[in-house]
């Protein structure tokens, strides 16, 4: 998935949100799973909304479900990001809703805390592998101890590497993606190979893209830039030691042009196409632009892992897309049981070949590893998988003139660390009390 293109949510937007769901959605009627044969045989028709940019992986598995048998078949229809929200909002507001919703994991928060969603604990409970599903995903979905969607897909940021590059300038590339002062001194070796090659690359004037891939660096290191509960959060940016080392490691890759000029500009148009290249040493990505698009020469001689915090540890983000069906459904049995084949280890193990990620750990069998060996790293490290539980997530990050990339572009291209985390602090609390719902 290419995070530029996630939906972007203003203010405006929130408050419109607010307007369509004005009290909670609760008046629609929530379905009893608890109810005899619930998610089994069902019949009839399912209607699933999945994200544009996320259909194809989401059509393989509905091919194979109608596939299976004959009782009851999903209807796929593609809603456009940016107007996902709005459009299932008013949906909900009509009632007139869809049986199941394959949701930007991210946004799944809005919907739960308006009451909109069906409470699904007790299946999730009876699954017997909800200990294996992706827990940064699964936490994006439940309240107050109560689950109201599971993860589906997943789309993890890591770190690739060219070990061609590496093996250039006789460097591990697994000693040397520790942390960051030894992914540094690659930099500064594969940069100094000469002949258009960098040591780095990373689309700096892309929000969606530098929340996707700086923020684990943080996380990595146990430091949340986010604190508080829903509702009473506050930005954690100022004296936050791993964001200041994190960002000051940016900016030295900056200033001693170990990254493409192009860079500064760059803002996901062209993502990963100088990695794929063979230009560059690292790149942080996700497994769709830095795999699937590329030739098998180039994915010959690719690496991957997590992204570490500064002193080590790794972390990624828990990208991707939760099941939710909607308070109202007319057919939630059915939408159950899709969810349930969605869910089953040999529709996870497909999910690479539409450039995604399983979420259940278990899904990374021998035969798996050997399949798809460039997308295990996010389920051997599936405990690593984080991203923040706030309402205001789009606000903070995906917008174009959010506090985040706001922060970023000035510490690293203004060579103005302190002043950067000082303004972001201030950006960030004001956005948060402004945007709890």
């Amino acid at each position: 998935m290419e995070l530029h293109r996630r939906n972007v949510l203003g203010l405006g937007g929130l408050a419109a949100l607010a307007t369509l769901l004005p009290a909670c959605a609760s008046a629609l009627p929530e379905t009893d799973v608890t109810a005899a044969g619930f998610g089994e045989n069902a019949t009839g028709t399912v209607r699933l909304w999945c994200r544009a940019a996320t259909v194809v992986g989401v059509r393989q598995t509905v091919d194979a479900f109608n596939a299976s048998q004959d009782r009851v078949t999903v209807e796929v229809t593609p809603v456009l990001d940016g107007q996902y929200v709005t459009k299932l909002a008013t949906a909900i507001r009509g009632g007139n809703v869809p049986d199941i919703v394959d949701i930007d994991d991210i946004n799944s928060m809005l919907f739960i805390y308006r009451d909109s969603f069906t409470d699904l604990t007790p299946l999730v409970q009876q699954l017997g592998f909800a200990d294996q599903l992706n827990p940064g995903q699964l936490r994006l979905a439940v309240r107050n101890d109560k689950n109201y969607g599971i993860p589906y897909i997943a789309d993890n940021s890591a770190v690739f590497y060219n070990t061609e590059l590496f093996e250039k300038v006789g460097l591990d590339p697994l000693e040397h993606t520790q942390d960051i002062d030894g992914m540094l001194e690659a930099a500064r070796a594969i940069g100094g190979l000469g002949d258009g090659t960098y040591g780095w690359s990373v689309e700096g004037n892309s929000a969606g893209i530098l929340g996707f891939v700086v923020q684990p660096h943080i996380w990595a290191a146990d430091e949340p830039n986010i604190v508080g509960d829903v509702g009473a959060q506050r930005g954690a940016i100022e004296g936050n030691d791993a964001i200041r080392r994190t960002f000051d490691f940016y900016r030295t890759m900056w200033k001693e042009k170990l990254m493409p000029q192009a860079n500064f500009s760059g803002d996901g148009s062209r993502w990963g196409a100088d990695f794929r290249d063979g230009k560059v040493g690292m790149f942080p990505s996700n497994f769709s632009l830095a795999v699937l698009n590329a030739t098998p020469e180039m994915q010959a001689k690719t690496g991957v892992v997590l992204l570490p915090g500064p002193d080590g540890g790794r972390a990624t983000f828990a990208g991707g897309d939760n099941l939710c069906i909607p308070r109202g459904a007319p057919n939630a049995s059915g939408a159950w049981e899709f969810a349930k084949f969605a869910l089953d280890v040999p529709q996870q193990q497909n999910l690479p070949a539409g450039g995604y990620i399983p979420v259940r750990s278990d899904a990374a069998t021998p035969e798996y590893r050997e399949k798809f060996p460039l997308a295990v790293a996010p389920l051997d490290g599936i405990a690593g998988a984080y991203a923040p539980t706030t309402l205001a997530y789009n606000l903070l990050f995906n917008q174009q003139d959010s506090p985040w990339i706001a922060a970023f572009r000035r510490a690293v291209f203004d060579d103005d660390l302190d002043g950067a985390l000082a303004q972001g602090q201030k950006d960030f609390d004001r956005v948060l009390e402004q945007a709890q719902l």
